[in-house]
């Protein structure tokens, strides 16, 4: 039998991992940077955790949750999303008690979902939660900082953001008893996910990708028409704080997210780029979440990025050049001893990635595989060479001599040297 990895399931292949791993490590230095601290957590939770969490009328959980029970009957699901565990995790450990937290986490995600480009049914998200102090100054922060994070990836270009404000309970709950009133006469000319949508989830009308839809859902009522002052003064403050932080945007009114327990305000960073997958960075406010999930009213405030997304527009924006290791140790006769000896002394001294050949091969087979791992140095070990307890040194990256050298005199050149990675 040949086996496959499930469908929408993904393997991210050495040659991948690379940028991945620059991906991420951007992105985490930022969050360090801002006072961010990790948080891990499990991949399985309670299905009540998402349900209640989330919110029972959503499409997530409807129909996109991976959901079973366990041998004594416990409902259990793989996490969908971020915010509702972490949730769970800060009130379970006593992290909100009279304190702020900033928090971040980084796996993967599972929704059942059509997979296409930049949408797998299992996804790599690192998401981000603020706790216990109210907006719109740590809403301006996420913002910018974001914006850091896509500036320092070099992405910036092919992002934008989009903001939107939910206003309080009550402006949401006027505003969505408009839109039935208006939509309900209309309910021939709704696409099938909107008619159901109208019963559970009005609001998530707003966000149909149905163009005729689109077109009943733009004459109909606006949500800032029913926005209390309250929610107006706090998002005009965040849009000031982002001018004045230079973090251009656009209001986008029929922003309204896909999860329940978002508040106030909600944004979307977007690309043109990726196709219909156009969102790469998501989140917003989620005042109520800690409360219907069991702790005290505590204010909250976050994001989810999918980095399956971000790594694709980095892929096509920024230019790398991966190499495997940087120094290639090249070994022929009965030196491997030796051999073996100096490739350790050049990674403790030097922190550089060193692969030592082993198995059969000529100096020159040896070569060619070095020039493939993306080295940028060959150490060559032969007969020669220890004869005079020396090695020989050869660039592979930039034409100049092949020299003998001590093995001090080695460890001192790749000290200066960078490391290829990421050139």
């Amino acid at each position: 039998m040949k086996y496959q990895r499930v469908r929408g399931m993904r393997d991210i292949l050495p040659d991948d991992t690379a940028r991945w791993l620059e991906v991420e490590g951007v992105v985490i230095d930022v969050l360090g940077r801002y006072g961010y601290r990790q948080i891990r957590l499990p991949l399985l939770e309670a299905t009540e955790v998402f349900s209640r969490g989330v919110g029972e009328a959503t499409d997530l959980i409807e129909k996109e949750m991976y959901t079973f029970d366990d041998r004594k009957g416990k409902s259990l699901s793989l996490r969908p999303e971020g915010t509702a565990s972490c949730v769970r995790a800060c009130i379970e450990n006593g992290l909100l008690h009279n304190r702020t937290q900033r928090l971040w986490y980084h796996g993967s995600m599972f929704r059942y979902e059509r997979p296409q480009k930049g949408r797998m049914r299992e996804h790599t998200q690192i998401g981000a939660e603020v706790f216990g102090i109210p907006g719109p100054e740590v809403d301006a922060e996420i913002l910018v900082m974001l914006a850091r994070v896509f500036n320092e990836l070099g992405v910036e270009g092919a992002v934008s953001l989009e903001i939107n404000t939910l206003g309080s309970g009550e402006s949401r709950t006027r505003y969505r008893q408009a839109l039935v009133d208006y939509l309900t006469p209309r309910l021939d000319e709704l696409d099938a996910d909107s008619r159901r949508r109208l019963v559970t989830n009005p609001l998530r009308i707003l966000d149909s990708k149905v163009a005729t839809t689109r077109d009943i859902v733009a004459a109909g009522p606006d949500l800032a028409d029913y926005l209390d002052e309250g929610a107006r003064e706090r998002f005009d403050a965040l849009r000031r704080q982002l001018d004045a932080a230079g973090v251009g945007h656009r209001v986008n009114p029929r922003l309204v997210r896909g999860l329940d327990y978002y508040t106030d305000v909600v944004f979307e960073w977007v690309t043109r780029d990726l196709g219909a997958q156009d969102a790469v960075c998501s989140g917003g406010r989620y005042d109520g979440l800690v409360e219907r999930l069991g702790g005290r009213s505590v204010p909250g405030a976050g994001f989810g990025m999918g980095l399956d997304r971000v790594v694709l527009l980095h892929e096509a924006l920024v230019e790398r050049r991966y190499a495997d290791v940087d120094v290639y140790v090249a070994v022929t006769g009965p030196h491997g001893p030796w051999a073996a000896q100096v490739a350790e002394q050049i990674r403790e001294q030097t922190r550089q990635r060193v692969v030592q050949h082993a198995g059969p091969g000529g100096l020159r087979s040896q070569l060619r595989e070095a020039d493939r791992s993306g080295a940028r140095w060959a150490v060559i070990v032969g007969d020669d060479e220890v004869a005079e307890n020396r090695v020989s040194l050869k660039a592979l990256r930039e034409q100049s001599e092949q020299t003998l050298v001590d093995v001090e005199e080695l460890v001192a050149q790749l000290e200066a040297s960078p490391h290829t990675a990421g050139d």
